[in-house]
């Protein structure tokens, strides 16, 4: 007997592209009122369920009911009849365009024929108070923060009047106090009778949030539990497997200092930083967003300028803003942004992975292809890149394979100096441990990594030592047995419990 607060059910869903079966008889249900997380690996098979139900990719086989009645959804238009709206991580929004124009583009109220401003801008103005988003309507959206652009989705979403909405990692890019008020719209979206579909990679979300999970793996469902489940369980039902520890961290024997920063000034930005990273060490960088991590290590990788300090290399200075010369130096760079930094989206598997090994793979101004395709497919087999093969586009690879094929052309480019900058944001917990093996395997053949990560623990239980920044400097210094999330907060916030600069500059970007 069917659920009558049932709003949508997914039955049998198939769904398989050249090489590749991404869906193989998923079954998902939501209800009215709820918050139902959709839990998974990358490649697990979780986007392209949203697609199906939001009418970018139609299923292949099996049955899509809404209240009960089995539907068609071929495109975005039969989604929006049907109420279901779908936010997904890249908004869905014209920067030039007015957040007012942005929520009913293509839908603008009209009187005589003309556009009703006044009438749009009103209807705006009240779903942007639903939202709790407190903006003009006539702001351009350029000028928004991720934080505020996902919330104009969601006012737009119900605009379409959304009884299902679908939320795809909306947490991902915010800050805790952003997930906060995040989170108190969406009890009071489900308060209204609003079915939310929501994807996370947060385990410690689920609880807070959530009222049921449905795992998938390997492209089916393969358990639907209370949200209330403990996380070891979770974890088993994702990857199929328990993780018996989450921060695999093994600690050679520490060689020489690789890299010596000294003093490495920018003005209004980062102040007076000097650290060292040893062969065979993890070197985490915390603190809040704002104390400038992504701008030294932009800085030390020659992407950006400095004003003074040096960087060194086995003891050789580098020459300032000089990609170049931290290449031929053997630093790589994981950046936080790795679709629009670290990887060229629609260039092959191999193409991405033999990026930094071109110049050297050149002969006579002729490229090795085929010695450049080899190398990738070494490197792609000891990742274990998910993909249907070296010429699949980057682009449609999940996040932790993306992760993965960056770090890889580091790997191919015998980088010995390895900057990780947010490594497994956005990426599930299979997968983080397979970047923290990877990280093992660099220190014990001798590697020095430097890692900057917003996730605490991560940096807790990765690191040899924990350098923490605030207001551009650096705050602290913890060793791996004195670093706890207290005693970093502690100096992040500026309040230390151990050696600090009382000087403080304007603050930077991350």
């Amino acid at each position: 007997m069917s659920d009558p607060d049932e709003l949508l059910r997914v039955e049998g869903i198939r769904k398989a592209f050249p090489g590749v079966v991404a869906l193989d008889g998923v079954d998902f249900g939501l209800r009215r009122g709820e918050v139902h997380v959709l839990l998974g690996e990358n490649g697990a098979g979780k986007s392209t369920l949203i697609k199906t139900l939001s009418g970018a990719s139609p299923p292949d086989s099996g049955r899509i009911l809404v209240d009960g009645t089995e539907v068609r959804v071929r495109s975005a238009r039969d989604a929006e009849a049907l109420g279901i709206a779908t936010i997904y991580q890249e908004f869905n929004l014209v920067p030039d365009l007015t957040v007012a124009e942005n929520i009913f583009l293509g839908r603008q109220p009209r009187r005589f024929g003309m556009v009703d401003r006044g009438r749009m801008e009103a209807d705006a103005e009240a779903l942007l108070k639903r939202v709790g988003l407190d903006v003009h309507p006539r702001t351009r959206v350029r000028e928004l923060g991720i934080a505020r652009l996902q919330m104009v989705e969601i006012a737009k979403a119900l605009s379409l009047d959304a009884r299902v909405l679908i939320m795809d990692e909306p947490t991902a890019v915010l800050t805790s106090e952003e997930v906060g008020r995040l989170f108190t719209l969406v009890r009071s979206l489900r308060a209204d009778g609003v079915g939310i579909v929501f994807i996370t990679h947060h385990l410690d979300e689920i609880a807070a949030l959530g009222d049921r999970v449905t795992v998938i793996r390997d492209g089916r469902s393969v358990g639907r539990v209370p949200a209330s489940t403990p996380e070891d369980e979770l974890v088993r039902l994702m990857v199929g497997r328990s993780i018996e520890q989450q921060y695999p961290r093994e600690r050679p024997e520490r060689g020489e200092p690789l890299l010596a920063v000294e003093g490495l000034t920018r003005d209004g930005v980062f102040h007076d930083v000097s650290f060292e990273v040893r062969a065979g060490e993890v070197v985490g960088i915390a603190g809040l967003v704002g104390a400038g991590r992504t701008e030294v290590a932009r800085a030390v990788f020659g992407a950006d300028p400095y004003d003074a300090g040096t960087v060194k290399v086995r003891g050789t200075v580098l020459r300032r803003h000089d990609v170049d010369a931290a290449l031929t130096a053997g630093i790589g760079l994981v950046p936080e942004d790795r679709k629009g930094q670290g990887l060229v989206l629609d260039a092959s598997v191999a193409e991405n992975l033999g990026l930094v090994t071109l110049r050297s793979a050149s002969r006579g101004g002729l490229v090795d292809r085929k010695g450049q395709h080899a190398a990738a497919g070494r490197i792609a087999e000891r990742l274990n890149v998910r993909m249907a093969g070296l010429g699949q586009h980057a682009r449609t690879l999940s996040g932790g394979n993306q992760q993965k094929v960056v770090i890889g052309k580091w790997l191919l480019a015998d980088a010995r100096v390895l900057i990780l900058d947010e490594p497994t944001r956005g990426i599930d917990v299979g997968a983080k441990v397979e970047i923290y093996q990877l990280v093992n395997e660099l220190t014990a053949a001798g590697a020095a990594v430097l890692m900057i990560s917003s996730d605490l623990p991560e940096v807790l239980g990765m690191s040899d030592r924990v350098l923490v920044m605030a207001q551009g400097r650096i705050a602290g210094e913890l060793d791996a047995a004195e670093a706890t999330q207290d005693a970093v907060m502690s100096l992040a916030v500026g309040t230390p419990t151990i050696g600090t600069s009382s000087e403080t500059e304007a603050p930077g970007g991350h």
